[in-house]
């Protein structure tokens, strides 16, 4: 099915994006690759500091500038000339539908570019500030980056192994978890503003973001007095629920209720499992989960990830080989989806909207700006 109009829903929508790096970035990304007109906003100098970050493709470009930026228009400001700071602030409030910024705290206020400023000369606007800490409390005025997120708001301390150094997830899950909240807020403030008239300003920040994903360990803390620790592959209060290694590499297993139990039993060649009183139901299953972990391993050593997946396939056992970017990238349901796209010519590869409209997704139609490649188009025309 082609692609139409009304599989990009946000096409007329006029957002302009003051950010830098990736939580910001992110979320103007998937406004623009839902179809609305993404003006980015550049130091003259050096631009996004993201355009130097990560490796390097045959052009001399950033593959994670690339992945961030892709679908938008680039010009470049001087946020010290008053001239062009007067020039964006109208720009802004008589062009834009939204406005995202996540420079350092204090910066747009300082250069009259902040969101009661240009709310006020235009009560449409939609205004979404990406702060680090939040726009209150004793940190709010410190920069923040999402490992330092990862640290304070408690992520590290339930990921990884038991008696191993604190790790960080290796997505940027905070900056980019934080995009996808101020996209949420502000399309719902896009649709509020379709009944009202009125434009809102939209806070949001990388802790509270890091904070949203801690509500399982905090639901656990307050219903055991336990402070939940690191799991490696596990899940608290299920069995078994991990990644278990074969003769080639490692089977992430979800087998935590009895019904998938007995079948996965059956496999491995012990249905007595089941009646054992030690696994018999799937908290006795964790409360036991070494001594359940002793019996399977060595069995799943014997043959290959593909083998037992097919043998679990086979009785409807949920599992998942633990693969590389590249396996992931071949894989035959990976390219199926159509998510990983390419620009014409010897553009990269791109990660698409894991979503779509009316069974078609939205497709990559504009690589990456180079800096400041719309000055022409925009700063003379507009």
């Amino acid at each position: 099915m082609p692609e139409t109009e009304a599989d990009k829903p946000l096409v007329g929508t006029h957002v302009v994006e003051i950010g830098t790096s990736v939580a910001g970035p992110y979320a103007a990304w998937i406004l623009a690759a839902l179809g609305a007109d993404v003006v980015k906003v550049e130091r003259p100098d050096t631009g996004d500091d993201a355009r130097q970050w990560g490796g390097l493709f045959t052009d001399g470009s950033s593959s994670t500038f690339h992945y961030l930026n892709n679908e938008k228009r680039s010009i470049t400001i001087d946020l010290k000339n008053e001239d062009e700071r007067n020039w964006l602030g109208e720009f802004c409030t008589s062009k834009a539908d939204v406005v995202i910024q996540n420079l350092r705290p204090g910066n747009v206020d300082q250069y009259g570019l902040g969101a009661e400023d240009l709310t006020a000369q235009n009560p449409r606007l939609i205004y979404c500030n990406l702060w680090p800490y939040g726009n209150t409390g004793p940190l709010k005025n410190k920069p923040g980056y999402d490992p330092l997120m990862q640290a304070l708001g408690g992520i590290m301390s339930v990921t990884g192994e038991i008696g191993r150094p604190p790790v960080r997830v290796g997505p940027s899950i905070i900056d980019m978890g934080t995009g996808m909240w101020c996209a949420i807020g502000i399309l719902a403030a896009l649709n509020r503003r379709l009944e009202t008239g009125k434009g809102c300003i939209i806070d949001a920040s990388l802790y509270e973001t890091s904070l949203g994903w801690m509500a399982s360990p905090v639901a656990t803390t307050q219903a055991t007095g336990e402070i939940p620790g690191r799991q490696g592959t596990t899940a608290r209060g299920m069995a078994p629920y991990q990644a278990y290694q074969c003769a080639d590499g490692y089977l992430i297993i979800a087998a935590p209720n009895d019904g998938l139990f007995e079948r996965l039993a059956k496999v491995l060649g012990h249905p007595e499992w089941t009646n054992d009183i030690r696994f018999d139901a799937n908290l006795k299953r964790f409360d036991n989960v070494d001594a359940l972990n002793a019996e399977m391993e060595p069995i799943l050593l014997t043959q290959t990830c593909e083998y037992w997946r097919g043998r679990l396939d086979e009785v409807g056992v949920p599992s998942a080989p633990v693969r590389n970017t590249r396996e992931m990238m071949s894989d035959e349901h990976t390219r199926a989806l159509g998510i990983i796209q390419q620009l014409e010519g010897e553009a990269p590869l791109q990660m698409s909207l894991p979503l779509s409209f009316n069974k078609v997704r939205p497709q990559l139609r504009r690589a990456a700006p180079k800096l400041g490649q719309h000055n022409a188009e925009i700063l003379d025309k507009s």
